[in-house]
């Protein structure tokens, strides 16, 4: 019986995600434990980022917070979502990923909750990403995959994890979308 449950809680899940509106209605959790939606980044260009602590690419996290930094003022965050799927690579509390970020790299774009990128499991915001109907659709392939999302919460552009935060490519591509009506 259990089996049928998750699976059906799953299918709805899926559904649920393919069905919102938009990015900005998806249920999320922050790095503290407490449900949210990103709601609150309506009208904002938005980078989300798969994070991981142990990682080769984990010094990312400084070209993050740079562009973080750089376009705030002007309606852009970045919103990292720590993930342990690729080689166990954030094995940590979502405190210790917390402390991790802050006294490593002095991050102060928003943490989410751990969550599950790919497989059965993927987080719906995930599903709305990546999924089969994404304009973007595949499996994330590793950490510090990103999307782009316009201010009106459409996804805009997927960066595999080799590009740098801090390069032209996406430079012009922050710039376009903050420039976007």
């Amino acid at each position: 019986m259990k089996p049928i449950v998750l699976m059906t809680a799953l299918m709805l899940t899926s559904m649920l995600a393919a069905n919102a509106g938009n990015i900005h209605d998806i249920a999320v959790r922050d790095i503290d434990g407490k449900q949210t939606t990103l709601a609150a980044y309506k009208g904002k260009a938005v980078l989300i980022v798969n994070v991981a602590s142990r990682c080769g690419y984990t010094k990312q996290y400084t070209g993050l917070e740079a562009i973080h930094q750089k376009y705030k003022d002007k309606g852009f965050v970045v919103l990292g979502f720590p993930c342990n799927q690729f080689g166990g690579q954030e094995p940590g509390t979502n405190e210790e990923i917390k402390e991790f970020c802050s006294s490593k790299f002095n991050v102060t774009f928003p943490l989410f909750d751990k969550i599950e990128v790919n497989g059965a499991n993927r987080h719906p915001l995930y599903v709305k990403l990546a999924g089969k109907d994404s304009p973007f659709p595949g499996d994330i392939k590793w950490n510090f995959n990103k999307f782009l999302i316009g201010k009106d919460g459409r996804i805009l552009k997927r960066f595999d994890s080799g590009v740098a935060p801090e390069s032209e490519e996406m430079t012009k591509a922050i710039e376009a979308a903050l420039a976007a009506k």
